[in-house]
């Protein structure tokens, strides 16, 4: 295994060390011998020496290597969970030929590198890859062992993982975008979670026969298998989807642009999905199952909800002052806006002042709001079918000071880009279209319904969202500007607790596209989310 020659250095080590960093003379019988402690003596304490980390790793990679899951488990501090994860390693896995290569250790962490082979009825596969172990002091023996993760193991198992080499449980699909390209996730990152969501969905229903993989089972979850090596191909089903193959890739670039950020571009006159994307180290969709405030841009459906109830109209009065006060708590503007009490709804729609709409809260009632976004918007009843799992929106009947902060997109109101983009398409068509991904007669899914807006307000909305992406006073312009075209937006700002910085929301339109992105702990909307939209708009319009 190319390790004697390492054996005979730490031996070598051992012979002249009289101590190991700071914790006294160490024998060289007992630091041989594992039992972590000197001759008798009770058990060290504090952290293992570099002696101890190199001894213990040796050990636990040799018996690893001979499949011996029995002994390498019991170099690890939690021998009952890492003996079954070790032996399916073997036996349900089909790994051997294992040869594991040591890094230079960091303290007492150790990366390796694992080259091994999965053999299965006939077929023989290479497998490598990297991972990483921490040596630490047994609480109860003293002894060094490897502190048990299943990462160990290998670094995609988490606890309740386990590794299997079989016929997969459905076959591959092959993904095809609304014009026929191909859609990866080694060409597009971002979709590699929602493609296994399809393929756990539609494979059966593709058309495709299975083949074989190592893979990792997830035991506790109801997530599927995720694969990890493909031994022999199956024959992959084509998945239609409403995917563009030129939107995913500038969605895909432009979340590059900040951590924890999400984005979802959809064509209002049908709901299609054209782009989802998601730059997260969680791997979480966000951009379909976010539950978060959206902030301003929460005050498209608000300013609907205005118009629609008689309270005021674009050109109609929605003071802007400095500070509004409702029930008890008092609302403020963001910082340096300038108040204009003679405001109407467009300029304060496009300021985005949220006095102006806090004062006109009283015209309505607790649950206006609410009956706005599930009747007209579509939202909240916890009904779409978009081909995977969603998240719809959450807009509750609200009393007290929250009925005022639901109006500006705080409160107890909840979405996420995919919701926003609907919200804008809507918006600016008057109809809803429940969004989708992947055609609703595959497997007869029925579209959630809403019964829209009138033109009027339709007309109204889509002005306003105008001037905000085309005035000099628009909240939006900057984001929006050298985009051509019928463009509209709105931005957001959403403060979440126990956050020092508030997410940024951005929601528009350019032509028969609407996208909206989410920018958590990203600041003011149309300083992050903005210039991720326009780039998809750039594309998609």
């Amino acid at each position: 295994m190319g390790r004697g020659v390492k054996v005979a250095v730490i031996g070598g080590v051992f012979a002249v060390m009289v101590g190991g960093a700071g914790y006294g003379a160490y024998n060289v019988v007992s630091a041989l011998n594992g039992d972590g402690r000197s001759s008798g003596s009770e058990a060290k304490s504090g952290p293992p020496g570099k002696d101890e980390v190199a001894e213990t790793t040796e050990k636990f990679f040799t018996a690893w290597e001979k499949g011996d899951a029995t002994t390498a488990a019991s170099y690890t501090n939690n021998a009952t969970v890492a003996g079954p994860l070790l032996t399916a390693y073997g036996e349900d896995a089909h790994i051997t030929g294992v040869e594991i290569t040591p890094g230079t250790a960091a303290g007492t962490s150790v990366p390796f590198t694992v080259k091994a082979k999965v053999a299965y009825e006939g077929t023989t596969k290479p497998l490598s890859y990297k991972s990483t172990l921490t040596v630490v002091r047994g609480e109860t023996t003293g002894r060094a062992l490897v502190d048990w993760k299943p990462s160990v193991v290998h670094p995609d198992l988490k606890d309740g993982d386990t590794l299997v080499t079989a016929e997969s449980a459905t076959p591959q699909i092959q993904a095809v975008g609304r014009d026929g390209a191909v859609l990866s996730k080694e060409k597009y990152p971002s979709l590699g979670p929602i493609l296994a969501k399809l393929r756990e969905k539609y494979g059966d229903k593709a058309g495709g026969t299975p083949g074989v993989e190592l893979a990792v089972r997830h035991t506790t979850t109801q997530a599927p298998d995720t694969p990890l090596l493909t031994l022999t191909e199956g024959r992959p089903g084509k998945l239609r989807t409403s995917l563009s193959a030129s939107v995913q890739a500038a969605a895909e670039k432009a979340v590059k642009r900040y951590d924890k950020s999400s984005v979802v571009a959809v064509k209002p006159s049908t709901g299609e999905v054209l782009a989802v994307a998601n730059n997260r180290a969680d791997g979480f969709n966000a951009a379909f199952q976010g539950t978060v405030a959206p902030g301003s841009t929460m005050k498209i459906i608000t300013a609907a909800m205005l118009i629609d109830n008689g309270v005021t109209d674009m050109n109609g009065p929605a003071p802007c002052t400095d500070s509004a006060m409702w029930q008890g708590q008092t609302f403020k503007n963001l910082t340096g806006m300038k108040p204009n009490e003679s405001a109407t709804l467009a300029n304060t729609f496009m300021r985005s002042c949220n006095t102006g709409f806090i004062k006109l809260i009283d015209e309505v009632t607790d649950s206006s709001l609410t009956e706005e976004a599930e009747e007209r918007f579509g939202l909240g009843q916890d009904n779409w079918q978009t081909g995977i799992a969603s998240f719809d929106g959450s807009v509750p009947a609200s009393p007290g000071p929250d009925r005022a902060a639901n109006a500006i997109g705080q409160g107890k109101v909840q979405m996420n880009p995919l919701n926003m983009a609907s919200v804008t398409a809507t918006a600016i068509t008057g109809e809803f279209h429940q969004p989708y991904l992947v055609p609703f007669d595959l497997d007869g899914r029925k579209p959630a319904t809403a019964k829209g807006l009138p033109k009027s307000t339709a007309s109204q909305l889509k002005q306003m969202m105008r001037l905000t992406a085309t005035t000099a006073q628009g909240t939006a312009v900057n984001a929006m500007s050298g985009l051509r075209g019928d463009i509209g937006a709105k931005t957001g700002s959403a403060e979440v607790d126990g956050h020092a910085t508030s997410d940024s929301w951005f929601t528009g339109f350019r032509d028969d596209v609407a996208a909206a992105a989410m920018v958590q702990g990203g600041g003011h909307g149309g300083d992050a989310a903005g210039p991720i939209v326009a780039d998809v708009l750039r594309v998609g319009g």
